[in-house]
Protein backbone atom coordinates (compact mmCIF):
# COMPACT_ATOMS: atom_id res chain seq x y z
CA UNK A 1 0.00 0.00 0.00
CA UNK A 2 1.64 3.37 -1.03
CA UNK A 3 2.15 5.46 2.58
CA UNK A 4 1.56 8.57 0.38
CA UNK A 5 -2.16 7.04 -1.19
CA UNK A 6 -2.88 6.18 2.60
CA UNK A 7 -1.92 9.70 3.65
CA UNK A 8 -4.81 10.55 1.39
CA UNK A 9 -7.19 8.59 2.62
CA UNK A 10 -6.79 9.23 6.15
CA UNK A 11 -7.36 12.63 5.46
CA UNK A 12 -10.36 12.06 3.67
CA UNK A 13 -11.58 9.84 6.10
CA UNK A 14 -11.63 12.67 8.65
CA UNK A 15 -13.73 14.74 6.80
CA UNK A 16 -10.97 16.51 4.61
CA UNK A 17 -8.47 16.98 2.08
CA UNK A 18 -5.20 16.49 1.80
CA UNK A 19 -2.71 19.33 2.40
CA UNK A 20 0.47 18.78 0.48
CA UNK A 21 3.84 21.29 2.01
CA UNK A 22 6.45 22.02 -0.09
CA UNK A 23 9.69 23.12 1.19
CA UNK A 24 13.44 23.46 -0.38
CA UNK A 25 15.89 21.40 1.43
CA UNK A 26 19.29 23.38 2.65
CA UNK A 27 17.29 26.32 3.41
CA UNK A 28 18.46 28.74 4.86
CA UNK A 29 20.72 25.76 5.83
CA UNK A 30 20.57 22.18 6.43
CA UNK A 31 19.23 21.94 10.12
CA UNK A 32 16.92 24.61 9.61
CA UNK A 33 14.88 23.18 6.80
CA UNK A 34 14.88 19.80 8.72
CA UNK A 35 13.46 21.61 11.52
CA UNK A 36 10.43 23.43 9.43
CA UNK A 37 9.57 20.49 7.38
CA UNK A 38 8.83 18.58 11.32
CA UNK A 39 7.04 21.69 12.16
CA UNK A 40 5.23 21.38 9.07
CA UNK A 41 4.16 18.18 9.40
CA UNK A 42 3.31 18.71 12.80
CA UNK A 43 1.20 22.20 12.00
CA UNK A 44 -0.72 19.63 9.62
CA UNK A 45 0.40 18.61 6.54
CA UNK A 46 -0.18 15.60 5.52
CA UNK A 47 2.66 15.11 2.65
CA UNK A 48 5.74 16.48 2.85
CA UNK A 49 7.48 17.26 -0.53
CA UNK A 50 10.85 18.67 -0.41
CA UNK A 51 13.30 19.77 -2.86
CA UNK A 52 16.98 19.30 -3.17
CA UNK A 53 18.01 22.46 -4.50
CA UNK A 54 19.02 22.51 -7.96
CA UNK A 55 21.26 24.97 -10.26
CA UNK A 56 18.50 25.58 -13.03
CA UNK A 57 15.11 25.08 -11.30
CA UNK A 58 12.66 26.01 -14.41
CA UNK A 59 9.61 25.38 -13.04
CA UNK A 60 9.85 27.50 -9.94
CA UNK A 61 9.31 30.55 -9.28
CA UNK A 62 11.35 33.52 -7.71
CA UNK A 63 10.83 32.79 -4.39
CA UNK A 64 11.76 29.02 -4.72
CA UNK A 65 14.28 29.91 -6.87
CA UNK A 66 16.07 32.39 -4.52
CA UNK A 67 15.68 29.84 -1.93
CA UNK A 68 17.40 26.94 -3.31
CA UNK A 69 19.97 29.71 -5.24
CA UNK A 70 20.87 30.04 -1.18
CA UNK A 71 21.07 26.62 -0.27
CA UNK A 72 23.65 25.85 -2.94
CA UNK A 73 25.75 28.93 -1.83
CA UNK A 74 25.30 27.90 1.34
CA UNK A 75 27.01 24.02 0.63
CA UNK A 76 24.10 21.63 -0.20
CA UNK A 77 25.53 18.98 -1.47
CA UNK A 78 22.99 15.62 -3.15
CA UNK A 79 24.19 13.63 -0.95
CA UNK A 80 22.68 15.56 2.04
CA UNK A 81 19.17 15.10 0.92
CA UNK A 82 19.09 11.47 2.26
CA UNK A 83 20.69 13.00 5.65
CA UNK A 84 18.13 15.49 5.85
CA UNK A 85 15.43 12.59 5.00
CA UNK A 86 16.79 10.20 7.46
CA UNK A 87 16.68 12.61 10.48
CA UNK A 88 12.90 14.17 9.25
CA UNK A 89 11.28 10.50 9.24
CA UNK A 90 12.71 9.86 12.44
CA UNK A 91 10.64 12.70 13.77
CA UNK A 92 7.52 12.40 11.86
CA UNK A 93 5.53 9.48 10.42
CA UNK A 94 4.45 12.28 7.73
CA UNK A 95 5.48 10.95 3.98
CA UNK A 96 8.21 12.39 2.72
CA UNK A 97 8.31 12.85 -1.31
CA UNK A 98 11.60 14.29 -2.85
CA UNK A 99 10.93 16.72 -5.87
CA UNK A 100 13.24 16.46 -7.92
CA UNK A 101 14.14 17.24 -11.68
CA UNK A 102 15.81 14.45 -13.35
CA UNK A 103 19.26 15.32 -13.82
CA UNK A 104 20.69 14.84 -10.06
CA UNK A 105 18.92 11.31 -10.03
CA UNK A 106 20.35 10.12 -13.37
CA UNK A 107 23.92 11.36 -12.05
CA UNK A 108 23.55 9.67 -8.79
CA UNK A 109 22.45 6.25 -10.86
CA UNK A 110 18.64 5.40 -10.90
CA UNK A 111 19.21 2.54 -8.53
CA UNK A 112 21.58 3.83 -6.26
CA UNK A 113 18.90 7.03 -5.29
CA UNK A 114 15.93 4.91 -5.26
CA UNK A 115 18.13 2.54 -2.46
CA UNK A 116 19.22 5.55 -0.56
CA UNK A 117 15.51 7.18 -0.55
CA UNK A 118 14.02 3.69 0.49
CA UNK A 119 16.63 3.56 3.52
CA UNK A 120 16.33 6.99 4.77
CA UNK A 121 12.86 6.54 4.90
CA UNK A 122 11.49 8.46 1.82
CA UNK A 123 8.01 7.81 0.37
CA UNK A 124 8.97 8.46 -3.39
CA UNK A 125 9.49 10.86 -5.91
CA UNK A 126 7.64 13.62 -7.60
CA UNK A 127 9.56 14.25 -11.18
CA UNK A 128 8.42 17.08 -12.56
CA UNK A 129 10.46 16.99 -16.12
CA UNK A 130 10.48 13.13 -16.84
CA UNK A 131 7.78 11.53 -18.55
CA UNK A 132 6.09 8.24 -17.79
CA UNK A 133 7.67 7.26 -21.33
CA UNK A 134 11.23 8.42 -20.84
CA UNK A 135 10.94 6.89 -16.88
CA UNK A 136 11.82 3.17 -17.57
CA UNK A 137 14.77 3.06 -14.95
CA UNK A 138 12.90 4.82 -12.36
CA UNK A 139 9.82 2.77 -12.96
CA UNK A 140 11.48 -0.51 -12.35
CA UNK A 141 13.30 1.17 -9.35
CA UNK A 142 10.43 2.18 -7.93
CA UNK A 143 8.15 -1.38 -8.50
CA UNK A 144 11.83 -2.95 -6.59
CA UNK A 145 11.57 -0.77 -4.06
CA UNK A 146 7.98 0.15 -3.24
CA UNK A 147 8.80 3.77 -3.54
CA UNK A 148 5.73 6.07 -5.26
CA UNK A 149 6.24 7.93 -8.19
CA UNK A 150 4.24 11.30 -8.54
CA UNK A 151 4.17 12.28 -12.73
CA UNK A 152 2.82 15.45 -13.45
CA UNK A 153 -0.23 15.83 -15.73
CA UNK A 154 -0.92 19.58 -17.26
CA UNK A 155 -4.22 21.10 -19.21
CA UNK A 156 -2.49 20.94 -22.73
CA UNK A 157 -1.85 17.15 -22.06
CA UNK A 158 -3.57 15.00 -24.52
CA UNK A 159 -5.94 11.74 -23.35
CA UNK A 160 -3.50 9.52 -24.53
CA UNK A 161 -0.73 10.86 -21.99
CA UNK A 162 -3.46 11.53 -19.21
CA UNK A 163 -3.77 7.56 -20.08
CA UNK A 164 -0.33 6.82 -19.70
CA UNK A 165 0.17 9.23 -16.44
CA UNK A 166 -2.75 7.51 -14.78
CA UNK A 167 -1.54 3.85 -15.40
CA UNK A 168 2.05 4.73 -14.24
CA UNK A 169 1.88 6.86 -11.35
CA UNK A 170 1.35 5.76 -7.87
CA UNK A 171 0.53 7.61 -4.57
CA UNK A 172 -1.34 10.65 -6.71
CA UNK A 173 -0.86 12.23 -10.27
CA UNK A 174 0.25 16.19 -9.72
CA UNK A 175 -1.69 17.97 -11.59
CA UNK A 176 -0.98 21.29 -12.56
CA UNK A 177 -3.33 23.83 -12.63
CA UNK A 178 -1.86 26.22 -14.76
CA UNK A 179 0.71 26.61 -17.31
CA UNK A 180 3.55 27.69 -16.21
CA UNK A 181 5.96 28.52 -13.29
CA UNK A 182 5.17 27.95 -9.41
CA UNK A 183 4.02 31.24 -7.29
CA UNK A 184 1.13 32.78 -6.03
CA UNK A 185 -1.54 33.54 -8.28
CA UNK A 186 -4.56 35.94 -7.34
CA UNK A 187 -6.99 33.22 -9.31
CA UNK A 188 -6.70 29.50 -10.18
CA UNK A 189 -7.56 28.82 -13.47
CA UNK A 190 -10.39 26.92 -14.21
CA UNK A 191 -8.92 24.44 -16.25
CA UNK A 192 -7.70 22.96 -13.29
CA UNK A 193 -11.09 21.49 -12.39
CA UNK A 194 -11.38 19.98 -16.19
CA UNK A 195 -8.03 17.99 -15.50
CA UNK A 196 -9.21 16.74 -12.71
CA UNK A 197 -12.38 15.36 -14.18
CA UNK A 198 -10.44 14.06 -17.18
CA UNK A 199 -7.91 12.21 -14.96
CA UNK A 200 -10.94 10.58 -13.30
CA UNK A 201 -12.16 9.36 -16.42
CA UNK A 202 -9.01 7.63 -16.98
CA UNK A 203 -9.14 5.95 -12.91
CA UNK A 204 -7.07 8.45 -10.99
CA UNK A 205 -8.94 7.90 -7.35
CA UNK A 206 -5.95 10.39 -5.98
CA UNK A 207 -5.64 13.68 -8.21
CA UNK A 208 -3.09 16.75 -5.77
CA UNK A 209 -3.79 20.21 -7.35
CA UNK A 210 -0.61 22.33 -7.45
CA UNK A 211 1.28 25.67 -8.57
CA UNK A 212 -0.40 28.88 -7.52
CA UNK A 213 -2.12 27.87 -4.20
CA UNK A 214 -1.34 30.21 -1.74
CA UNK A 215 -4.41 30.94 0.73
CA UNK A 216 -6.52 29.20 2.78
CA UNK A 217 -9.74 29.95 0.31
CA UNK A 218 -7.84 28.82 -2.30
CA UNK A 219 -6.65 25.45 -0.72
CA UNK A 220 -10.69 24.78 -0.07
CA UNK A 221 -11.58 25.80 -3.61
CA UNK A 222 -9.39 23.17 -5.02
CA UNK A 223 -10.74 20.95 -1.93
CA UNK A 224 -13.60 20.55 -3.86
CA UNK A 225 -12.90 18.81 -6.83
CA UNK A 226 -9.61 17.69 -6.03
CA UNK A 227 -8.12 15.39 -3.24
CA UNK A 228 -5.21 17.58 -2.60
CA UNK A 229 -3.80 20.72 -2.55
CA UNK A 230 0.02 21.14 -3.04
CA UNK A 231 0.93 25.08 -1.32
CA UNK A 232 4.87 25.98 -1.90
CA UNK A 233 5.50 29.14 -2.32
CA UNK A 234 3.39 30.52 0.30
CA UNK A 235 5.61 28.40 2.58
CA UNK A 236 9.08 29.03 1.34
CA UNK A 237 8.16 32.98 1.52
CA UNK A 238 7.06 32.41 5.74
CA UNK A 239 9.98 30.59 6.06
CA UNK A 240 11.74 33.40 4.60
CA UNK A 241 10.57 36.45 6.56
CA UNK A 242 9.50 34.66 9.82
CA UNK A 243 11.50 31.47 10.38
CA UNK A 244 10.44 28.39 11.51
CA UNK A 245 7.79 30.17 13.43
CA UNK A 246 6.50 31.92 10.67
CA UNK A 247 6.47 28.52 8.73
CA UNK A 248 4.34 26.99 11.50
CA UNK A 249 1.31 30.28 11.45
CA UNK A 250 1.27 29.72 7.68
CA UNK A 251 0.42 26.10 7.77
CA UNK A 252 -2.15 25.81 10.09
CA UNK A 253 -3.74 28.40 8.72
CA UNK A 254 -3.63 26.42 5.15
CA UNK A 255 -4.54 23.47 6.86
CA UNK A 256 -7.46 25.01 8.29
CA UNK A 257 -8.79 25.33 4.70
CA UNK A 258 -8.78 21.27 4.13
CA UNK A 259 -11.89 20.78 6.18
CA UNK A 260 -14.88 19.30 3.64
Amino acid sequence: MSRVAAAIDAAHAQGRGAFVGYLPLGYPDLQTSIDAAVALAEAGADILELGPPYSDPVMDGAVIQEATHAALEGGFRLRDTFTAIREITARTDVPVLVMTYWNPVMQYGVDRYADDLLAAGGAGLITPDIAPDAAADWIAASERTGLDRVFLAAPTSTDERLALIARSSTGFVYTVSTMGITGERAELDAAARTLVARLRERGVTHACVGIGISTPDQVSGVLDYADGAIVGTALVRALRDGGVAGLTAEARALAAGTAR
